[in-house]
């Protein structure tokens, strides 16, 4: 990637950079732009829980009226098998208010999409439509108090009576309720429940069971039991609730069977017949409600910064002696440092969540085929790990444009504390971050058995010698040293080898894990308090993989960019982001061998640098999204509130 020259800020198209922005789904995204234009609802923190509820429930209503939550869904029950497509005017919707997203996600992403794709064609046939008109709202209960990511060993079961031919739904115990679940409190009429299916002597372990929670009037259905979660840091538009079942009974035809079916004398079936591989199976058809998420945190933290980067123009601080004129903050290298490196991250995050939109439409959309275990696979590792990167990034980033506008980001009329609140639960809806960061790197670990070895990947022992010599074991002395430094510096116009600093941190990570945990396996050590032990080596791997997954996406993007001005723009975008991930670990840089002290200290100033290039286009990048102007209104960015008094 040559370093093309960057033109003036007013030379470079606006539509041409939006056009980019936008990709695949501009359509979509530009539908999306004119109905959050045209709509008028806004956070009201003076809301009871009970009003604000109820308001956006009206509002799901008027998504349901303008046909988008439709397009995802097969053509067979009215759709559009626009899979990508829906899940793209899902995340702007993180550009208004964030309950409706969310509720909006638990409707037809969660519950909805559940049947969809767990379900066969009895159930789509009888639910699918009333739940895209927004008839039958629904629930999505798997998360248990006692078990919130241990879903394989939820506590809840479902117990098939051949004499009925029901099965029976219980909650054992109080730790075993369904709780925080989205609907249950006020909205939902029924809810996928998933439980440990036993048929007799068999146990089957974790599937997925429709169970009606409230009759046509709203009241508890018998053996249901429905709690509140009342109020929450954020999204108290969101009716979060908790369901308990005293032997609940239901058809045997409200077991969701794409999977595994029980007959009528209670024997039970499943084409995939590792219980293991089945259950991965039936959650790897839920990976939707993951990059949805992530795309939600990328739009949430969009707004963040278009806030903050159009207040930093307009507030000044402190006179310039040459000039005696007033400084706008966006104008200090201080400001720029907290805002535009992480301006450069959620640009780069945003074309990764349009590469995993692409991939999960290409596997999910109606006529795509069956997807292969591989392809599936990596999905699902490619979303849990850009889940965790893109929800703490958003939590970051809200955190500092917040800081950023000062007392003014404190007021509740300036959006940026209902942004604060609204995104926080991200990082552990929908998978706990930690957890998902640690269920990639196992992965990466099993595909590198399964590459080296075709075995059972934690039996990597003999790796650790003849095999990882020269490619994964540690060196150490000077002449080893000289050939793990192939650079002599860093600079501005070698991104290649920038790029190769973040490839081998990934790859020695990994090794690192590896010999870690090769030896100790070796000698017959506990299994779990081996990986327990190497969980900091774990999640360091992981995250440098999401890195460089980032850093891909980003550069194919922009080298795909034919118009020059904002081919250049981008450019300098794309380096600020790739030298902020390189600065954030220059310690492990520097304790590694992989960059020396004076390479180390060349990052900060090239940094400098580039957020110094930037600062006149940050009004043009945060444009760029597109964020509807009555979603940007607030008084600390009211035009008349910064006009000077006359003769000043």
């Amino acid at each position: 990637m040559t370093r093309h020259t960057l033109p003036a800020p007013g030379a470079i198209p606006a539509d041409a950079l939006r056009t980019v922005v936008d990709g695949r789904w501009a359509h979509v995204r530009q539908e999306t732009r004119e109905q959050l234009a045209a709509a008028e609802l806004h956070p009201d923190p003076d809301l009871s829980s009970a009003e604000y509820r109820a308001r956006i429930t009206d509002a799901l209503k008027v998504l349901t009226a303008s046909g988008r939550p439709q397009s995802g869904f097969d053509p067979s029950v009215g759709g559009d098998g626009d899979v990508g497509g829906v899940v793209t005017a899902f995340a702007m919707l993180a550009y208004g208010d964030l309950s409706l997203l969310v509720k909006a996600g638990v409707q037809w992403g969660l519950f909805g999409g559940a049947v969809q794709v767990l379900g066969t064609e009895r159930h789509h046939e009888r639910y699918l439509r009333p739940i895209i008109d927004g008839d039958l709202l629904g629930c999505f209960a798997m998360t248990e108090a006692g078990h919130g990511s241990d879903v394989q060993h939820l506590h809840t079961t479902a117990t098939y009576d051949p004499a009925t031919r029901e099965f029976v739904v219980h909650t054992p115990y109080p730790q075993a309720r369904k709780t925080y679940i989205g609907n249950a409190a006020r909205d939902g009429r029924m809810a996928v429940v998933f439980a440990q299916l036993i048929t007799g002597e068999h146990r089957p372990g974790v599937h997925a069971f429709l169970v009606p929670i409230r009759d046509a009037d709203g009241r508890p259905a018998p053996g249901v039991i429905i709690g509140d979660d009342g109020r929450k840091a954020g999204l108290n538009g969101v009716d979060n609730g908790r369901l308990s079942f005293e032997q609940v009974r239901i058809p045997r035809e409200n077991l969701l069977d794409r999977f595994a079916g029980v007959a009528e004398d209670g024997t039970y079936s499943s084409p995939i017949e590792n219980g293991t591989a089945r259950f991965f199976t039936m959650l790897g058809t839920l990976v939707r409600g993951r990059i949805s998420v992530a795309g939600g945190a990328g739009g949430a933290a969009q707004k963040a910064l278009a806030l903050a980067v159009r207040f930093g123009e307009r507030r000044r601080q402190f006179s310039d002696p040459s000039t005696g004129e007033e400084i706008a903050v966006l104008d200090y290298l201080a400001h720029q440092r907290k805002l535009l490196p992480a301006l450069a991250t959620t640009f780069a995050l945003h074309f990764t969540q349009d590469d995993l939109v692409a991939r999960m439409h290409a596997i999910q959309a109606p006529g795509s085929g069956p997807a292969g275990a591989r392809e599936q696979r990596t999905l699902e590792q490619s979303a849990a790990g850009i889940k965790a990167v893109a929800t703490w990034h958003a939590t970051h980033t809200i955190q500092t444009c917040r800081e950023a506008c000062g007392g003014a980001g404190y007021l509740e009329e300036n959006l940026l504390p209902a942004l604060k609140a609204d995104t926080d639960v991200f990082t552990t809806f929908e998978g706990d971050n930690t957890v998902l960061l640690q269920l990639l790197a196992k992965e990466l670990l099993a595909d590198y058995g399964r590459t080296i070895k075709k075995g059972n990947p934690l039996q990597i022992a003999p790796l650790a010698g003849r095999q990882l010599a020269g490619v994964l074991a540690e060196r150490t002395g000077a002449a080893s040293l000289a050939r793990r430094l192939p650079w002599r510096g860093l600079d501005l116009t070698d991104r290649g080898r920038r790029r190769t600093l973040l490839e081998t941190r990934r790859a020695d990570t990994l090794a690192t894990a590896v010999r870690h945990l090769a030896p100790a396996l070796r000698t017959g050590n506990d299994e779990f308090a081996v990986f327990n032990d190497a969980q900091d080596l774990l999640l360091v791997a992981a995250r440098a993989h999401v890195d460089v997954l980032v850093e891909t996406s980003f550069r194919e993007a922009v080298e795909a960019v034919r118009e020059p001005g904002v081919r250049a723009l981008l450019e300098r975008v794309y380096d600020l982001h790739v030298l902020s991930v390189i600065d954030r670990e220059r310690a492990w840089y520097l304790q590694t061998g992989r960059l020396t002290a004076a390479e180390a200290r060349s990052v900060r100033p090239l940094v400098n640098e580039l957020c110094g290039e930037l600062r006149p286009y940050a009004r043009t990048l945060v444009d760029a999204f597109g964020i509807p102007e009555n979603r940007l209104a607030c008084p600390m960015l009211d035009d008349e509130a910064w006009a000077p008094a006359p003769g000043k």
